[in-house]
């Protein structure tokens, strides 16, 4: 398994291209062979551009079965509001590939819901696009705060407070997925399945956030609920 480089400089990228080339790619021939051909995946993964977060390693995914669209701080505006290339991207994942998923992941230790909580201390307005793009989680921010400050403060730390937020941050999230009039359709077609996830970067664990209850359930549980009853 690759482990990060602690050399920052170019020549490491482009030896990990001859690596691919020369060992990698080889082995998987027929896979490539098949993916020159055109893609086919199976979901659309929505996750923050934090360079710690793998969706491919993650979710043991092979090439081609996760369309992956990633920003700061895992981000959806809802429809309307800032149509740009996360807007196309999704209504190209629904409408031209027929995603049958969209998974929408936040994770720990995230700088963006850092910088929500506390914008000075994380120099937030030294970044205006990045500020004004963190907007579109400003209801997340409310609602983390009014969470916090019915909970006894004594015992949590901050990264309490930011997990707190990461985890409102994908609810509203999906809220603003289903704004998207290709995602509202298939929807209500039965054709698509959302779901938020909160990916633990120490630990390596996943929770699924329940829309209904709003809070997280365990991956087991996650996975009970899919199985058939009967």
């Amino acid at each position: 398994m690759a482990v990060p480089d602690t050399d920052p400089s170019l020549s490491t990228l482009l030896d990990g291209v001859a690596r691919f080339a020369a060992e990698v790619f080889p082995s998987n021939r027929d896979l490539f062979s098949e993916l020159a051909q055109g893609q086919a995946p199976h979901t659309l993964f929505i996750t923050c551009a934090d360079s710690r977060v793998s969706p491919g390693m993650i979710t043991q995914s092979a090439p081609g079965n996760l369309f992956n669209l990633r920003n700061i701080g895992n981000i959806v505006p809802a429809y309307g509001e800032m149509l740009g290339g996360v807007s196309a991207a999704i209504e190209y994942a629904v409408v031209a590939l027929g995603v049958a998923h969209i998974i929408v992941c936040g994770h720990s230790d995230c700088g963006a819901m850092k910088a929500m909580i506390e914008p000075h201390r994380h120099g937030l307005e030294r970044m205006p696009t990045v500020s004004s793009w963190l907007r579109n989680a400003e209801a997340a921010r409310a609602v983390t705060e009014a969470l916090l400050s019915h909970e006894d403060a004594a015992g949590h730390d901050g990264a309490h407070a930011v997990t707190t937020m990461a985890e409102q941050n994908v609810l509203l999230q999906l809220s603003h997925l289903r704004t998207h009039p290709a995602v509202a359709v298939r929807l209500a077609e039965g054709r698509l399945q959302i779901q938020g996830w909160l990916y633990d970067i120490a630990t390596g664990t996943v929770r699924i956030l329940d829309e209904q209850t709003r809070t997280a359930i365990s991956l087991e549980e996650a996975r009970a609920r899919l199985r058939p009853t009967g």
